[in-house]
């Protein structure tokens, strides 16, 4: 831990929150931009979509680098660095002349919010101790929360404001600032930084995710040969095998895989990823819904704003009822969203519409930020980076993965299936958490991040980590 002045700590939040605040809207925007941008630049409309494929890719690819490079380096100054990235691909964007060059500056701004997030974090743990994480990520909760609700209107204003390019400057600015906010912190590097680095582990991981995202979407009518996606599938599966085989040997492997082993941590990361796979499923499937699909726009508007507007004004209240209700809070939340998710296998009226989207936004506002708190209290400050980095990294591979398993099983059976795969997925969230996080073991938790930092990697289990903090 660093010893900052409440100040100086408040403002490595503030800077942390506003990064956090772009994402949402770069993705939002980018998405609301498609048409505008493939009618207006050259270079074919299938490359449209690779306007936020490459970003998210490049960002889930980098991730684990940035998370590991952000533990060892100057924290605040990693993060600056990040967000004038983010700053710089936002302005370039705006002056792209094609849409080549467009998806690849926004593919390098992918690696940039890979920064802003790894880097933000782990300056945040580096100077905040376990027991004001779950308060610390409340805040963070309330922010992206509003981001991910507000975000699509906000796009929709630069639009009509100033056009496509508007949507790309903006986040730009707003990550400018963030960059701003580090100016005269101290740098928070660790002196005596882990020598060892495994720079191929975290390599081989980023190009198995960047492969295997791309495989993904070339997949979807791109005219590209089938042999183009078979062969990067093949690339993503041998630096998968080469992966493994790197993590064994590595004195200090580049994937924490300690933190996995610790439950509560595992629990929350498996939570997190079920309740952003039930809101990505509940944005989709709820508007293809026989009711919906005869609501007029002012009740599709307020279906749409119960399901997302909780997360904007409930994280805060979340936070303070974690204190002491962390694992009853999510469990509950996990078996609500899996219960409404049966509801709309046998009706779908518009009044169930409605009771859905509420309980469901109810249960994602009441949870925002709460595992992340909770998990990350397990992880010692100085290894703050990467432990953010693998916990986002899981929540978004199972999130993922729910959103294409929706997809594939409503395209036999119809959207009200969609809603059935992420409620089965809450339910097993539901009992992963019930049964690895000790009943107690929220509130009695707070020594495990300073327990984890004397853990080594073959010197002691992570599971020691846990038991001290129990």
């Amino acid at each position: 831990m660093f010893p900052l002045s409440v100040r100086q700590r408040r403002r490595v939040l503030v800077a942390d929150l506003v990064s956090t605040a772009v994402f949402p809207l770069a993705i939002t925007g980018a998405t609301a931009a498609v048409p505008d941008v493939t009618a207006q630049l050259p270079g074919g409309a299938a490359l449209g979509p690779w306007l936020v494929l490459a970003y998210n890719g490049l960002f889930a690819a980098a991730l684990l680098l940035a998370g590991a490079t952000a533990d060892r380096s100057a924290r605040t100054r990693f993060f600056a660095v990040g967000n004038l990235l983010v700053a710089a691909t936002g302005v370039l964007s705006a002056l792209a002349p094609n849409l080549p060059s467009l998806v690849a500056l926004r593919a390098i701004g992918g690696v940039g919010a890979a920064m802003c997030a790894a880097g933000g974090s782990s300056m945040v743990l580096a100077v905040y101790p376990p027991e004001e994480r779950r308060r610390v990520y409340g805040y963070a909760g309330a922010v992206l929360g509003s981001a991910l609700a507000s975000g699509p209107v906000v796009a929709q204003v630069l639009m009509a404001v100033g056009g496509w390019r508007l949507v790309f400057v903006v986040p730009g600015a707003v990550a400018a600032v963030a960059a701003l906010a580090t100016l005269g912190l101290p740098g928070l590097r660790d002196p005596e930084p882990s020598e060892s680095f495994d720079r191929a582990g975290a390599v081989l991981f980023g190009v198995t995710v960047a492969a295997a995202v791309t495989a993904l979407g070339l997949g979807f009518g791109s005219g590209v040969p089938w042999w183009g996606p078979a062969v990067l599938v093949l690339v993503a599966a041998a630096c998968a095998v080469g992966l493994v085989r790197v993590e064994r040997r590595a004195a200090d492997p580049a994937i924490p895989v300690d933190l996995l082993r610790i439950p509560a941590y595992r629990a929350y990361a498996v939570a997190t990823g079920a309740f952003m796979g039930m809101l990505v499923v509940g944005l989709t499937v709820l508007p293809q819904l026989g009711s919906a699909q005869r609501m007029g726009r002012g009740e599709a508007a307020v279906m749409l704003s119960l399901l997302t507007v909780p997360s904007t004004v409930l994280p805060l209240l979340a936070a303070r009822l974690a204190r002491r209700l962390a694992r009853p809070l999510v469990t509950t939340a996990l078996f609500a969203c899996a219960v409404t998710a049966v509801v709309l296998q046998v009706t779908d009226r518009p009044g169930a519409l409605l009771a859905a989207a509420a309980v469901v936004g109810l249960c994602l506002g009441l949870t925002e930020g709460v595992p992340d708190g909770q998990a990350l209290r397990y992880v010692p400050a100085r290894r703050g980076g990467a432990g953010a980095a693998l916990f986002s990294t899981a929540r978004m591979s199972l999130e993922t993965l729910t959103l294409a398993a929706a997809n594939g099983v409503m395209a036999a059976l119809g959207p009200a299936s969609g809603a059935a795969v992420a409620g089965a997925v809450c339910l097993t969230a539901a009992l992963v958490v019930r049964k690895s996080v000790p009943p107690r073991g929220d509130r009695d938790s707070v020594s495990a991040g300073s327990a984890g930092s004397r853990t080594r990697r073959g010197s002691a289990s992570p599971g020691c980590a846990c038991s001290r903090g129990r």
